[in-house]
């Protein structure tokens, strides 16, 4: 059956991808960006089943006129994608609280606003899928992408309580965790600093890194939208999706590291009790 789908940041990179793949498999959505603009050439292809909303997510007016104009546009809405987002790379000590707060009102804050628009039109109809886009920085933190971990992190534990409260009226929450992908992510979309010389080695050398890295990372955009379209097809689908083989990697060796550290310190966590 034919869905309706509300997808954030669809104007380059994993959204655009999911975007077009959405709509290639015949289903209908509402597409956007803070320039709708840049759009226009998946109006022109697809017509009347996409509709191209301009949306800040960081706006409780636009997130409730996206959803709105979804139920207008199409008669209902099924599957909200959370995609919407940035991170930029700098050492914590040269990050202004400026920037760590507009990282985290966009990458966290967006994310509960969207989910908040659209809870109150699930809840009445006793289903909906909620797909938040997180990253392999929501299960660990990358160096010089603190900002963008706080709030990935912050995500992966409102969307974990999330899917604790809906599940039971019906509403399915899945937290997707992308890896490396081609797209621009880490090319124009991502300001790049090394800071000072104290951080050489750890965030210069990341910087070096990702400008070396960015075209050759191992994940398809195309085969991460194809990976979308099953798990929403899932009549049970899971509470997290890594995506990529590095992506995989990563959090295996980091989900041991962490098993092996609290066996080690068992003995002094548990002496805390009465």
């Amino acid at each position: 059956m034919s869905k309706v789908w509300l997808i954030t940041g669809s104007s380059r990179g994993l959204g655009r991808a999911f975007v077009e793949a959405v709509l290639e498999a015949g289903d209908r959505v509402v597409a956007t960006a803070r320039n709708p603009a840049q759009l226009s050439d998946l109006v022109e292809k697809y017509g009347e089943r996409v509709r191209a909303v301009s949306l800040d997510v960081t706006s409780e007016a636009q997130a409730k006129g996206a959803v709105d104009a979804a139920i207008e546009s199409f008669g209902g809405l099924d599957v909200l994608v959370n995609n919407a987002g940035y991170g930029n790379v700098a050492p914590v000590e040269d990050t202004t609280l400026a920037e760590f707060r507009a990282q985290i009102e966009t990458n966290l804050f967006g994310v509960i606003i969207m989910t908040k628009a659209v809870i109150p039109y699930f809840r009445e109809r006793r289903a909906g899928h909620i797909v938040q886009v997180t990253s392999i920085a929501g299960r660990l933190g990358p160096v010089g992408r603190a900002p963008y971990a706080a709030a990935k992190f912050g995500v992966e534990g409102f969307s974990e309580s999330l899917a604790k409260e809906l599940g039971p009226i019906g509403v399915k929450v899945t937290i997707v965790e992308p890896g490396g992908f081609r797209t621009d992510f880490a090319g124009s979309s991502t300001e790049l600093r090394e800071g000072r010389a104290e951080y050489d080695s750890s965030v210069g050398a990341t910087v070096r890194f990702q400008r070396n890295y960015n075209g050759k990372q191992p994940g398809d955009p195309a085969k991460a939208a194809a990976a979308l379209l099953k798990l929403v097809s899932m009549p049970e689908p899971p509470l997290r999706l890594l995506l990529g083989s590095d992506c995989y990697g990563a959090a295996e060796k980091s989900a041991l590291a962490t098993m092996e550290s609290d066996r080690k310190w068992k003995d002094l966590s548990v002496s805390t009790d009465f």
